[in-house]
């Protein structure tokens, strides 16, 4: 682990946390703001991905989170741990989410999991890559079934991929392209590959 992505022994807010915070905390009357605990934690995991290259949330960041909110820390560590969505020790700086579930499975999603780990130069599940630029998870239904297989890199959705495309995703990731997300193959939201098949032309009107 390279000394960026220690513990840290400090945090705290910065001004565009401090600005998405104040919004944050206005939906929820008085003396219910440990309502907020979870979009605060997304908070502090989104400032480390842009202080420090990896979306995480530190136990110091938690103790913050809990003073802001007026809450035990113990409150705080139970949310952050239970949830997946919260990184709780550090990632590379894309984090490369495989949904390995039915159907994405039974629409390749073995091949998607090999391409990420030749591409990203990785062992497996749980791996960050050496330049840590890549740390590979596997997880459950994202709700993109209709168009699996899928990966979320970070929080957008890259869907009906296969081994190529996904060499071709993580490529332009290593080059600082960021690709548009949604279906590889152009396909319009969640209709049939090809496009429409009904409601189209004269049969809408």
């Amino acid at each position: 682990m390279s000394a960026h992505h220690e513990e840290p022994t400090s945090f705290a807010f910065d001004a565009e946390s401090e600005a998405k915070i104040a919004t944050i905390i206005r939906r929820y009357p008085e003396g219910k703001q440990a309502s907020a605990v979870i979009p605060l934690l997304y908070v502090v995991q989104k400032q480390m991905g842009r202080q420090a290259g990896s979306a995480w949330v530190p136990r110091v960041a938690m103790d913050v989170v809990a003073d802001r909110l007026g809450m035990p820390p113990i409150r705080v560590y139970e949310v952050a741990t239970f949830y997946f969505m919260f990184n709780t020790r550090p990632i590379g700086r894309f984090h490369l989410q495989v949904c390995g579930t039915t159907p994405c499975w039974l629409r390749g999603s073995d091949e998607v999991l090999r391409a990420c780990k030749d591409a990203g130069h990785l062992k497996g599940y749980g791996d960050t890559s050496a330049d840590g630029m890549f740390t590979l998870t596997e997880v459950e239904c994202m709700g993109a079934c209709v168009n699996a297989p899928m990966i979320a890199v970070d929080d957008d959705y890259y869907e009906d991929l296969d081994y190529e495309s996904t060499v071709a995703l993580i490529g332009s990731l290593k080059r600082g392209e960021r690709p548009t997300p949604g279906s590889v193959i152009g396909r319009q939201t969640s209709a049939p590959e090809g496009g429409p098949q009904v409601l189209t032309g004269a049969e809408s009107e």
